[in-house]
């Protein structure tokens, strides 16, 4: 088979791979997943390596996804997998880094054969336990933990394990719809690859995928071998919780791979911002992925090349039972910590840093939370502040990277949830001064519809250390969390929003790059 028919066949998978992400969004319930894109799906072979991703996803959910495959091949081995089989868990070391995220796999048949597996990811709505909130100080006060387990058996679904789920949310319908609407994701990608490769004519995806990983990983070497050799250190100091987080990482440019390694970083917290290895991983290997081989397919291959290394008990690799909740405080930083090395070593490439961390509104109201409400609810408004200047450019305003979700509307919210919009506007010259701007963030007044009160669980940063600009940049401004009668509010943290008051957020901006003039 030459190359040319099996690069048709690669862009074919590739394809499949999108209308299966595609299905997930528009059959999922809740907004993290049909209005933000907050999930993640692929096709494995059956030795649980990734030989594509869909463009819709998040990297947080794709790379540790990625990962997460080979767990299920460990604890449901292949040859026990039976047509309409679909497998599901929450466990944040074995999937995506928190509850809240749920990864469903499912084996793919052609002619009877195994020949691939495909796997999705959603956030949900709500996984019961303390609610959306950093405050945790164990995982098993974080809601509901579900190990590797069958969720489907042959194209029945397991009704008492459903039950469980139902009974232990506080979104029973929602959760349940992105539940089904992840079987289905996958469902949608086994018949689509089954028709790919009865066109073909072939039996499985073995050849395909050599060539795949095997030409991915090329490219990857080739442009490493581009690079200077060394190695570089670079330190940021965040807000973190109960103490400031030291983040420190030396990159080293070998041969053949990238290698991070985050030893002197702070140990892990008492609260729900620590960050699981596979989390850590994904972020890193993402930021040095948009700088080195950007246009090289994200798949086993070109991750392969990316070595990181964090020291277990330490906030980027938190050992279980730890809290970790909100790990994206943790590890949505870190593109901008390995970036602070990658400019010593290619000068000139890489963004000034920007607010990284997604400035959620994670909001919520019930009996026992807030007080007596006539509709309780938990709703997530995903939006962000200013993104760094870029190299020649300035930098985006209200832009989540490295994120990449996409902003919720606000008309979904209010539709979804008993809330009030008043004002959602850039805050103007909130973005780092310098020869090129950092991204502006924005401002955002909420208010209950009722005049009751709700609460939000905060997971911010960038309040007391903002993002720093580079080379002569100023940094971005600061974020501020307050109720609109002036009282401050903690950037983390479950807190109640009194009725007939509003909750204002002024999201940090993007720090500049270069001096003005």
């Amino acid at each position: 088979m030459n190359d040319i028919r099996l690069q048709v066949m690669w862009n074919r998978l590739l394809s499949v791979v999108e209308e299966q992400g595609r299905t997930l969004v528009r059959t999922a319930f809740s907004t993290s997943a049909r209005e933000a894109g907050d999930i993640s799906a692929g096709v494995f072979d059956v030795q649980g390596r990734m030989l594509a991703q869909a463009v819709t996803g998040t990297p947080g959910h794709v790379n540790s996804m990625a990962r997460s495959v080979k767990h299920f091949l460990d604890r449901i081995p292949a040859e026990t997998m039976k047509p309409g089989d679909h497998y599901f868990t929450n466990d944040p070391w074995m999937g995506t880094g928190h509850l809240y995220d749920v990864v469903v796999t499912s084996p793919a048949f052609h002619k009877g054969k195994l020949v691939g597996l495909f796997s999705c990811t959603v956030h949900v709505v709500d996984i019961g336990g303390i609610g959306m909130s950093s405050d945790a100080k164990q995982v098993y006060q974080e809601g509901l933990r579900l190990p590797i387990m069958p969720v489907a058996r042959q194209g029945v679904v397991d009704e008492w394990l459903m039950d469980l789920v139902r009974a232990n949310v506080r979104e029973p319908v929602q959760v349940e719809g992105d539940i089904y609407a992840l079987m289905a994701c996958n469902e949608t990608g086994e018949r689509r690859l089954s028709d790919m490769l009865a066109e073909n004519g072939l039996d499985d995806l073995e050849m395909l995928g050599e060539h795949i990983i095997e030409r991915s990983r090329a490219a990857m070497v080739a442009e490493i071998a581009k690079l200077p050799r060394g190695s570089w250190t670079s330190h940021m100091r965040i807000d973190g919780m109960e103490a400031p987080i030291d983040l420190h990482a030396k990159l080293t440019i070998a041969g053949d791979h990238i290698e991070v390694d985050y030893d002197g970083t702070s140990a892990q917290s008492a609260f729900g911002i620590n960050c699981p290895y596979c989390y850590t991983d994904a972020y890193t290997a993402f930021g040095i992925r948009c700088i080195v081989g950007p246009e090289v397919p994200n798949n086993h291959g070109s991750l392969e090349v990316i070595r990181v290394k964090a020291p277990e008990g330490s906030i980027l690799n938190a050992q279980f039972p730890a809290a970790v909740n909100a790990r994206s405080t943790m590890g949505h930083m870190l593109p901008d910590v390995v970036y602070g090395a990658l400019d010593q070593a290619l000068p000139g490439r890489v963004p000034a840093e920007g607010t990284s961390n997604l400035w959620n509104l994670k909001l919520g109201a019930g009996q026992g939370l807030t007080g007596p409400t006539k509709q309780p609810f938990m709703v997530v408004m995903f939006h962000s502040g200013g993104a760094g200047a870029r190299p020649h450019q300035h930098g985006l305003a209200a832009t989540p990277f490295p994120s990449g979700v996409k902003n919720v509307p606000v008309e979904v919210t209010e539709t979804v949830a008993p809330l009030v919009v008043w004002k959602k506007a850039l805050r103007d010259g909130s973005g780092g001064a310098g020869q090129w701007r950092g991204g502006d963030g924005q401002v955002m007044e909420v208010a209950h519809r009722h005049g009751e009160a709700f609460a939000i669980f905060a997971t911010f940063e960038r309040v007391t250390y903002p993002a720093r600009g580079r080379h002569g940049g100023e940094d971005g401004a600061r974020g501020v969390v307050r109720l609109g009668s002036g009282t401050a509010l903690k950037a983390k943290g479950m807190q109640v929003i009194p009725a007939g008051d509003r909750l204002v957020v002024e999201m940090p901006g993007g720090g500049g790059m270069g001096k003005a003039g």
